[in-house]
């Protein structure tokens, strides 16, 4: 095992650990999550361990639970009692109706949002992942796989860039490794990276590039040419070069959880200084900036709808998770105050 530096430790994070004003706990990296067990990364070596029932229970009224890339505080021999201050996180909404969130990767220095150059791109999947990622804190990197397989790559990487504005774009090939090299500033000793993509868009076979072995398990292409899901849990990667790598299944979906479309969105944001409302929904409103460059072709119409869509979005999971933490907290104001009766009863 390498130095807790070399897992991204550093002064801050001593500091932070300092404030758990407990000796008995050692810090280490949670590496991997399976079936409620996680594997950890310490001074002392691998090991696996069980986070504590307090966390749990802190977490039915928003508290957090442990997730791949967490820096935590770990009670001997292997109990995680306390999560440290995170730095970026990558959370979604779960699938389904309940309004919680699940953590994709946490503490991470920059996200490789990758993006197959093949029959399955959208751009409009990529404002998502692009929005994501500028919210959790990290710096977003597009990465553009299946090169090979495109006509016409700088035509793509101009698509692209209209709506990743600001974002570095990087077209690679994982058969011939054109473009890798390219990536090699963002595996600095001690960063982090964390691959995001849907399935079959090359995150493993990039990994094992990077790696320059395999380190995670692919599979060919399907007959219909789209790739084939492998990676089924999230995982902390040490690459030979010092880097750090968490790799995740293929997202079939990613809705938001909480979160502002302006980084994601600087030109539909710039414009909406122009309004003559300050409060304009760039609909039917007149002299409306957004809507006059719509007009004269210098905003795609289509990048508006995404910007309505996603807008609704995270209005309507603020709404229904505002809801689900106040009921949460009444009922469990309510246990505690049962309790206490209980205990006063002579």
């Amino acid at each position: 095992m390498p130095a807790l530096d070399a897992l991204g430790w550093d002064a801050e994070r001593v500091s932070a650990f300092e404030q758990l004003q407990d000796d008995n706990l050692f810090p280490a990296r949670v590496a991997a999550q399976h079936r409620g067990e996680f594997v950890l990364f310490a001074e002392e070596g691998e090991l696996r361990a069980r986070a504590a029932g307090r966390l749990f229970y802190e977490h039915d009224v928003g508290g957090q639970l442990p997730a791949v890339g967490d820096w935590v505080g770990v009670m001997p021999p292997a109990t995680i009692a306390a999560i440290l201050p995170r730095r970026s996180a990558f959370i979604r909404k779960n699938a389904g109706q309940d309004s919680t969130e699940q953590v994709l990767a946490a503490n991470v220095d920059a996200a490789f949002l990758l993006a197959g150059l093949d029959d399955d791109f959208s751009l409009r999947r990529l404002e998502r992942y692009i929005t994501t990622a500028w919210e959790s804190g990290a710096q977003p990197i597009v990465v553009l796989t299946k090169a090979d397989l495109s006509p016409d790559v700088g035509a793509a990487v101009l698509e692209v860039e209209t709506v990743a504005i600001g974002v570095p774009v990087h077209p690679v090939s994982n058969v011939s490794g054109d473009g890798l090299a390219a990536l090699d500033d963002y595996l600095q000793p001690g960063r982090t990276v964390v691959l995001l993509g849907s399935s079959g868009v090359g995150k493993s076979t990039l990994l094992n590039r990077l790696a320059g072995s395999e380190v995670m398990l692919t599979r060919e292409v399907a007959a219909d040419g789209t790739g084939r899901h492998t990676t089924t849990h999230r995982e902390l990667v040490r690459l030979p070069g010092g880097g750090l790598v968490i790799d995740t299944p293929g997202l079939r979906e990613l809705q938001f959880w909480e979160g502002d479309l302006g980084a994601a969105f600087e030109d539909i944001e710039a414009l909406a200084l122009e309004c003559r409302f300050r409060n304009c929904a760039h609909m039917r409103e007149p002299d409306c900036a957004v809507l006059g460059a719509v007009d004269d072709g210098t905003l795609e119409l289509d990048r508006l709808r995404s910007w309505r869509k996603l807008q609704r979005e995270l209005e309507s999971i603020a709404a229904r998770t505002d809801a689900r933490l106040r009921i949460a907290r009444k009922k469990r104001w309510k246990q505690i105050a049962s309790v206490a009766r209980q205990k006063s009863r002579p």
